[in-house]
């Protein structure tokens, strides 16, 4: 067995099998693969199985996961982000940090940490994992919901936050970590500055021409985004500023073109095999002896996560005029630290500044808090359900961010027709049947699809159809139809199915009218009927049958009607 592992090849083959195998357990467990990769590491260090002993190989792609990573987030960076960002995502996203990091702070000096050691801990328990929160809403289809919104909004604030944390950092290396003292700082900080200044002309005059080029071929797109990625990181490790932010100056160069949503969809894979071996590299290098230590440290930080990251953003959104409900859900996407978190901590390690037993404490902070969090996130309408009472102090009297421009409980307004979803299929219907003389009110929990809806005159708001207490708050009185366009989730991450909810909704408040729901497949048509949908509108179905009469009508010109 020591020669098969002794073999580089083999030995990297043998620990993407095993990551496969654990992050099999991991999806059935509904896991990210974060917390199986780090397991992974673990099972494969010399505590366990003593897999991992190609150390200089496995650091050499770390550190490209880390320059991949950072571009990536350097892509979103674009020099217009900041006047893009509503006013409830910057106060959120600030306040969430600030809280954080000053209670975080006190509670690690509370546990006999050193001062500078509870700095850097404090700081890394500020952020989230942005990766795993996009893939849990997008599984629950609630990308686009408000709450959706808001969180992805702060989550790029906190993105902000990490770059300026890594520069300060770098800047902090740059000064300790050479011998030749405040000249190697100011080399580091005119070649940093000349290296802005490049990446500047390269924005303005060179990127957009060249992506145009690459753009041609979609292999070659990827292996520029790779090269321009490894190629800046290594630049700025030899001037001295670090990889990390030459990997991040790469990404933000990029990041005003068109081509940019293009790049990270298609560099995503190869960031997640890359992160792979950090966490690998990660997991191997921790002492299972020492960690017993940090067992309690580390459940007092978690519950902190767990616990005081949603109630800040619930408090801070309650405040700027939004439901309880709204903040809740947007509040459990911070409870939990992220990749950076690791990131940031071996960054210190690295410099001299803290232990290594530190960074095993935010590690299992970071298994605690991504696995429990994954749960809540995944439950979060059952788990509002259970403490809505409790956070009713967060909610203003009048929730005025929510229930302004024509809210539904508006008496005044009666309308024949209430329209859940107004993306291409329901706004469509809903426009054909204000063509005919019917009073509509559109609903939607997407920002944009009810900007558009709003913008061609008609009467709509903000709602989720999952929600109760927003169906209790609409005028159903005169309202002849109710007709839901909502895609059902097909994921079995999904805890409220749309559909489903706004059939128990309506039957619980005592609705008397008629409701339509669309199914993109028939399947439950029989089922729903059951459950009180009058009609069920197969959009893909429906369409195949006109289609089909119109075929019949061009095959058959003499059986068509006159």
């Amino acid at each position: 067995m020591d020669s098969f592992i002794n073999n580089t090849f083999y030995e990297i083959a043998l620990l993407i099998l095993l990551a496969s195998g654990v992050g099999l357990v991991g999806l059935a467990l509904r896991q990210p693969l974060v917390v199986a990769f780090i397991a992974v590491g673990i099972l494969a260090g010399p505590g366990v199985l003593g897999i991992a002993r190609s150390g200089e190989y496995i650091d050499l792609l770390a550190q490209m996961s880390i320059a991949v990573l950072l571009f990536l987030v350097g892509l979103k960076l674009d020099v217009s982000l900041v006047r893009t960002l509503g006013p409830v995502a910057l106060a959120t996203g600030l306040g969430q940090v600030a809280f954080t990091a000053f209670f975080g702070f006190l509670i690690c000096l509370a546990l006999g940490i050193d001062w500078l050691t509870s700095v850097y801990i404090a700081v890394a328990l500020t952020f989230s994992s942005t990766i795993i929160i996009v893939k849990l809403l997008s599984d629950k289809r609630e990308i686009d919901s408000l709450h959706g919104k808001i969180a992805l909004g702060f989550l790029i604030v906190q993105d902000i936050v990490v770059v300026l944390a890594m520069v300060i950092l770098s800047a902090v290396g740059v000064g300790i970590g050479e011998e030749g003292g405040t000249g190697d700082v100011v080399w580091v900080l005119i070649s940093g500055m000349l290296t802005v200044a490049g990446v500047a002309l390269f924005i303005r005059f060179v990127a957009t021409p060249l992506l145009d080029l690459v753009a041609r071929s979609p292999e070659l797109m990827v292996i520029f985004a790779v090269g321009w990625a490894a190629g800046l990181a290594a630049i700025g490790d030899w001037l001295g500023f670090g990889k990390e932010l030459g990997g991040l100056l790469a990404g933000v160069s990029l990041a005003s073109t068109q081509y940019r949503d293009a790049i990270g969809s298609r560099l995503g894979s190869l960031r997640d095999f890359l992160l792979l071996f950090f966490f690998i590299g990660l997991g191997s290098s921790l002492e299972l002896g020492t960690l017993g230590a940090q067992v309690g440290p580390a459940i007092a930080l978690s519950l902190f996560v767990l616990i005081g990251n949603p109630l800040i953003v619930v408090a801070i959104m309650g405040y700027m005029g939004y439901r309880k409900r709204t903040g809740f859900l947007a509040g459990l996407t911070v409870a939990q630290i992220s990749e950076f978190s690791l990131i940031f901590m071996a960054m210190g390690v690295t410099i001299g500044h803290v232990a290594d037993s530190a960074m095993g404490l935010v590690t299992l902070v970071g298994l605690v808090t991504i696995a429990l969090s994954t749960y809540m996130i995944v439950n979060s309408h059952h788990l509002y359900d259970l403490i809505e009472k409790w956070l009713t102090p967060f909610e203003r009297r009048v929730p005025f961010r929510e229930e302004e421009d024509g809210a539904p409980g508006d008496a005044s307004s009666q309308y024949e027709v209430v329209l859940f979803g107004l993306g291409r299929y329901g706004g469509e219907i809903g426009k054909r049947l204000i063509e005919h003389g019917h009073s509509v009110l559109g609903i939607d929990f997407d920002p944009e699809a009810l900007r558009t809806w709003r913008s061609q005159g008609f009467d709509g708001t903000f709602g989720d159809v999952t929600d109760p207490e927003f169906l209790s708050h609409l005028p159903l009185t005169n309202v002849k139809v109710v007709v839901s366009a909502v895609p059902r989730a097909t994921t079995a991450l999904t805890d409220a199915d749309p559909i489903q909810a706004l059939l128990h909704g309506l039957k619980s408040l005592g609705y008397t009218g008629q409701i339509a729901v669309a199914m993109h497949t028939p399947t439950d048509v029989d089922a729903l009927k059951v459950e009180g949908a009058d009609i069920v509108l197969t959009p893909f179905t429906d369409a195949a049958d006109y289609a089909v009469t119109a075929l019949e009508h061009l095959l058959h010109p003499s059986e068509a009607p006159a």
